[in-house]
């Protein structure tokens, strides 16, 4: 296989990349490269995209035959044989699936701030203070599996061409990278459009400015402006500060954070007895 269409190659390229765009210009020229937390957050990185990827992988081609043997059964067309835009080009391909899984992960990033159960997965990439590229890989991998449970069925149906799911898995990465990059953007006129460092800095403010949130869109960031969830107050202004209001009470360790979405709230809350309470969950 040819090496630009490697994952990785284009990882490492995009990761370097920013990397150089935030010491030639940082919006923060104090913050260091090796700031609190950041080996933490490779570790995010290759474990969520190396190992939990790999397991996704495997699960994902036994859904597969699950599915098809199901609506086998109940005389349905198997999902991986209606295939509606297969035929069509590929732009047009990138772009269906391209909206289309922005405006499903638009909605599930509401959901994990909406429901408490799932704020409790999604609460650890909401624990990051410090904007760089490498915090955009903090995330717990169980979240990672509820995006990709949900997208999965409209992939199958939809038939969309694996090369251009590759290109979109790419410029996905590169946006989502760059709004969590230590940079001073908002790209102008696009920024009704783009998720930038600017926007996306809200979504990570300490203070909510909506019922349970603000700034969901991920890559697009219409949805924001078309439903009333976006916060925008200025190119110049910047969140007082970035996390969780309750940081004191949530774990530091790689292993607490990885197994304590799982643990009974009771559990949870003898754990925090002794610090700060945290704030009231979503509904």
């Amino acid at each position: 296989m040819p090496l630009y269409l490697e994952y990785y190659f284009w990882l490492l390229l995009i990761s370097v990349g920013i990397l150089l765009l935030e010491r030639l210009v940082p919006r923060s020229r104090t913050q260091e490269i090796l700031r609190p937390g950041f080996v933490q957050d490779v570790f995010w990185m290759v474990f969520n995209l190396q190992y939990v990827s790999w397991m996704l992988a495997i699960v994902t081609a036994h859904l597969v035959g699950w599915l098809n043997r199901a609506f086998f059964h109940v005389g349905l067309p198997q999902p991986d044989s209606i295939r509606l835009i297969s035929t069509w080009p590929y732009w047009a391909q990138f772009i269906v699936f391209f909206v289309l899984k922005d405006f499903l992960e638009w909605n599930i990033h509401r959901a994990l701030h909406r429901y408490s159960w799932l704020w409790r997965f999604h609460k650890l990439h909401h624990s990051v203070e410090v904007f760089d590229w490498a915090a955009t890989f903090r995330s717990h991998w169980f979240e990672l599996v509820i995006y990709k449970t949900v997208i999965y069925l409209p992939l199958v149906v939809l038939g969309v061409e694996p090369v251009v799911i590759f290109w979109i898995l790419i410029i996905s990465l590169l946006v989502s990278e760059l709004s969590h990059a230590n940079l001073d953007a908002d790209w102008g006129i696009l920024r009704y459009v783009i998720s930038s460092p600017h926007f996306h800095a809200w979504h990570h403010d300490v203070e909510l400015h909506g019922k349970h949130g603000q700034n969901f869109g991920t890559s697009l960031v219409v949805w924001d402006w078309i439903f009333g969830t976006a916060h925008w107050p200025s190119a110049q202004a910047w969140p007082k500060r970035l996390g969780l209001g309750d940081s004191s009470s949530f774990p530091r360790g790689i292993w607490a954070r990885l197994w304590d979405p799982f643990l009974p709230r009771a559990r949870r809350r003898r754990k925090t007895d002794s610090r700060t309470p945290s704030a009231p969950p979503p509904e």
